[in-house]
Protein backbone atom coordinates (compact mmCIF):
# COMPACT_ATOMS: atom_id res chain seq x y z
CA UNK A 1 0.00 0.00 0.00
CA UNK A 2 1.10 3.58 -0.47
CA UNK A 3 0.25 6.27 1.86
CA UNK A 4 0.39 9.99 1.60
CA UNK A 5 1.21 12.29 4.47
CA UNK A 6 -1.01 15.37 4.69
CA UNK A 7 -1.55 17.13 7.94
CA UNK A 8 0.44 14.44 9.51
CA UNK A 9 -2.06 11.76 8.86
CA UNK A 10 -1.92 8.94 6.84
CA UNK A 11 -4.69 8.28 3.72
CA UNK A 12 -4.29 5.10 1.75
CA UNK A 13 -3.39 5.89 -1.79
CA UNK A 14 -3.68 3.32 -4.98
CA UNK A 15 -0.53 2.60 -6.70
CA UNK A 16 -0.49 2.30 -10.47
CA UNK A 17 0.90 -0.68 -12.46
CA UNK A 18 2.70 -0.47 -16.03
CA UNK A 19 4.72 -2.67 -18.39
CA UNK A 20 7.96 -2.41 -19.67
CA UNK A 21 6.77 -4.09 -22.28
CA UNK A 22 3.83 -2.49 -22.71
CA UNK A 23 5.79 0.63 -23.62
CA UNK A 24 7.23 1.26 -27.10
CA UNK A 25 10.83 0.95 -26.87
CA UNK A 26 11.56 0.88 -23.71
CA UNK A 27 10.13 4.66 -23.82
CA UNK A 28 7.89 5.07 -20.50
CA UNK A 29 8.39 8.82 -19.75
CA UNK A 30 8.09 11.59 -21.71
CA UNK A 31 5.44 13.03 -24.06
CA UNK A 32 4.35 10.31 -26.23
CA UNK A 33 2.17 7.29 -26.39
CA UNK A 34 2.04 5.61 -24.26
CA UNK A 35 4.13 6.37 -21.33
CA UNK A 36 3.43 6.03 -17.54
CA UNK A 37 4.15 9.89 -17.16
CA UNK A 38 3.40 12.40 -19.75
CA UNK A 39 5.86 15.48 -19.55
CA UNK A 40 7.48 17.61 -22.21
CA UNK A 41 10.56 17.89 -19.57
CA UNK A 42 12.32 14.92 -20.47
CA UNK A 43 12.43 11.14 -21.88
CA UNK A 44 13.17 8.25 -19.92
CA UNK A 45 13.76 5.02 -20.79
CA UNK A 46 14.97 1.24 -20.46
CA UNK A 47 16.45 -0.37 -23.55
CA UNK A 48 17.13 -3.74 -23.98
CA UNK A 49 19.77 -4.80 -27.14
CA UNK A 50 20.86 -8.34 -27.97
CA UNK A 51 24.96 -8.48 -29.09
CA UNK A 52 25.41 -6.86 -32.27
CA UNK A 53 22.38 -4.52 -32.19
CA UNK A 54 23.38 -1.02 -34.25
CA UNK A 55 21.52 2.30 -34.02
CA UNK A 56 22.24 4.46 -37.43
CA UNK A 57 24.65 7.81 -36.55
CA UNK A 58 22.12 10.53 -35.49
CA UNK A 59 22.00 13.37 -33.30
CA UNK A 60 19.63 15.71 -31.25
CA UNK A 61 19.17 19.33 -32.15
CA UNK A 62 16.98 20.27 -28.51
CA UNK A 63 18.26 17.47 -26.10
CA UNK A 64 21.23 16.64 -24.27
CA UNK A 65 21.01 12.44 -23.22
CA UNK A 66 22.05 10.51 -20.45
CA UNK A 67 22.92 6.81 -20.94
CA UNK A 68 23.53 4.71 -18.07
CA UNK A 69 25.06 0.72 -19.08
CA UNK A 70 23.17 -1.40 -16.50
CA UNK A 71 24.55 -4.89 -17.98
CA UNK A 72 26.94 -5.55 -21.04
CA UNK A 73 28.95 -3.45 -22.96
CA UNK A 74 28.56 -1.30 -25.87
CA UNK A 75 30.08 0.88 -28.24
CA UNK A 76 29.50 4.80 -28.92
CA UNK A 77 31.54 5.89 -31.61
CA UNK A 78 35.06 4.84 -30.90
CA UNK A 79 35.03 4.17 -27.07
CA UNK A 80 33.79 1.39 -25.11
CA UNK A 81 31.59 1.26 -22.22
CA UNK A 82 30.39 -1.37 -19.69
CA UNK A 83 28.17 -1.93 -16.74
CA UNK A 84 27.88 1.04 -14.13
CA UNK A 85 29.54 3.92 -17.05
CA UNK A 86 27.14 6.86 -17.32
CA UNK A 87 27.93 8.38 -20.85
CA UNK A 88 26.94 12.00 -21.43
CA UNK A 89 26.05 12.69 -25.28
CA UNK A 90 25.57 16.73 -25.25
CA UNK A 91 23.21 18.51 -28.33
CA UNK A 92 24.56 18.42 -31.86
CA UNK A 93 26.61 15.64 -30.93
CA UNK A 94 26.66 12.67 -33.69
CA UNK A 95 26.78 9.17 -31.99
CA UNK A 96 26.92 5.32 -33.57
CA UNK A 97 25.99 2.49 -31.15
CA UNK A 98 26.39 -0.45 -31.23
CA UNK A 99 25.74 -3.55 -28.71
CA UNK A 100 29.09 -5.51 -28.23
CA UNK A 101 26.86 -8.07 -25.81
CA UNK A 102 23.58 -8.58 -24.75
CA UNK A 103 23.15 -4.83 -22.68
CA UNK A 104 20.46 -3.13 -20.91
CA UNK A 105 20.62 0.53 -20.84
CA UNK A 106 18.69 3.39 -19.02
CA UNK A 107 18.18 6.58 -20.93
CA UNK A 108 17.27 9.93 -19.69
CA UNK A 109 17.30 12.85 -22.46
CA UNK A 110 16.88 16.71 -21.22
CA UNK A 111 13.80 17.33 -23.05
CA UNK A 112 10.96 15.53 -24.77
CA UNK A 113 10.62 16.96 -28.33
CA UNK A 114 9.17 14.87 -31.21
CA UNK A 115 11.41 14.69 -34.30
CA UNK A 116 14.65 15.71 -32.65
CA UNK A 117 16.07 12.30 -33.79
CA UNK A 118 18.53 13.22 -37.14
CA UNK A 119 19.85 10.54 -39.01
CA UNK A 120 23.13 10.91 -40.80
CA UNK A 121 23.30 9.41 -44.00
Amino acid sequence: MEFALIESRFIKKNMEKFRLEDMVKGWFVGDFEPTVITTKDCEVGVKHYTAGTKEDAHYHKQAEELTVVISGRVRMNDSIFEMGDIVKVLKDEVIEFEALEDTITVVYKTKSVKNDKFLIK
